[in-house]
């Protein structure tokens, strides 16, 4: 009760509460908590064990040590061994590799799509928005003069105003706002840019865009966040601290590591290994021997 819960954590802490309320804090390991996930959520992936479970439950004991001076608690990740056993139980591999949107993609999607989708796509194609951030955005966030676009605060970032392609302006400047409707209360909610009221809500129409324009269906994370950063840093060779801080990465190493993606074929790198090198002509000619006894 001492933990200020969000709506989402404390429904996610409510069945480790129940599974481990009575035992003090001082007893509660890393083990302990990593050892939930599989009563828990059995078909779920390590990753998913670590932040619905390990993480929430962590927060909240630290946050005691915080205000009463209870122990601290670290846990030890899942490592990779861990990782593919469950993978192997659940019959489903977790982490699988997520293919970023290129220029081709974005243009053979725009052409499919109404106005407001082709906008929203290129928006997090340019920007590295969230797609909570993209569609969060009301018209008064839009400051045309400047070409800048006010991205609410999320994942530890605050509040930013960030700049946009002239062209970019006159797309968003061209959508007329749309009021979308909360599906919960059913009321109207406020203007908004793209239309949308919820992160989720794109999801079935861009199905159906790529699948009228041929192209395979990309979420909005690997179409914007991840597309940003391999177009910029493996495509056009910008150097990752300045896309990092383009996308508003603070560390250029997490980026690098999840969201550059390599785009040479593999037996691409293997025949380079496989190319004859030049030979040095080791036949002497009488000319060149004569030149050797003077």
């Amino acid at each position: 009760m001492l933990y200020n819960a969000s709506p989402k954590t404390a429904k996610q802490l409510i069945p480790i509460v129940e599974e481990i309320g009575d035992v003090p804090l001082g007893a509660i390991s890393g083990a302990l908590l990593k050892g939930l996930g599989p009563k828990l959520k059995p078909k779920a992936s390590t990753d998913t064990w670590w932040r619905e479970i390990v993480t929430p439950a962590s927060a909240v004991i630290n946050n005691a040590h915080e205000l009463e001076g209870t122990p601290l608690i670290r846990v030890k990740p899942y490592d990779k061994f861990e990782r593919i056993a469950q993978d192997k139980r659940r019959g489903k591999l977790s982490r699988v590799e997520r293919k970023p949107a290129d220029k081709d993609w974005i243009e053979a999607f725009c052409r499919a799509a109404d106005p407001y989708n082709a906008a929203l796509v290129r928006f997090m194609f340019e920007t590295a928005a969230r797609i909570d951030q993209a569609v969060s955005i009301e018209p008064d966030d839009l400051r045309p003069t400047e070409n800048k676009v006010r991205v609410k605060a999320q994942k530890g970032h605050p509040e930013s105003w960030i700049t946009v392609s002239p062209q970019m302006m006159d797309e968003l400047l061209a959508l007329p706002p749309k009021c979308p409707k909360n599906r919960k209360t059913g009321k109207f909610m406020k203007p908004r840019v793209f239309g949308y009221g919820s992160s989720t809500g794109y999801n079935t129409r861009w199905k159906t865009i790529c699948k009228s324009a041929g192209i395979p269906y990309l979420s909005a994370h690997p179409a914007g966040r991840h597309g940003f950063f391999t177009e910029l840093v493996v495509r056009q060779g910008v150097d990752p601290v300045t896309a990092a801080k383009a996308g508003r990465w603070s560390d250029p190493n997490l980026p690098m590591r999840i969201y550059a993606h390599a785009e040479t074929d593999e037996a691409d790198v293997r025949a380079r290994f496989r190319t004859n090198h030049v030979q040095a002509d080791t036949v002497q000619t009488p000319k060149s021997k004569k030149s050797q006894k003077e």
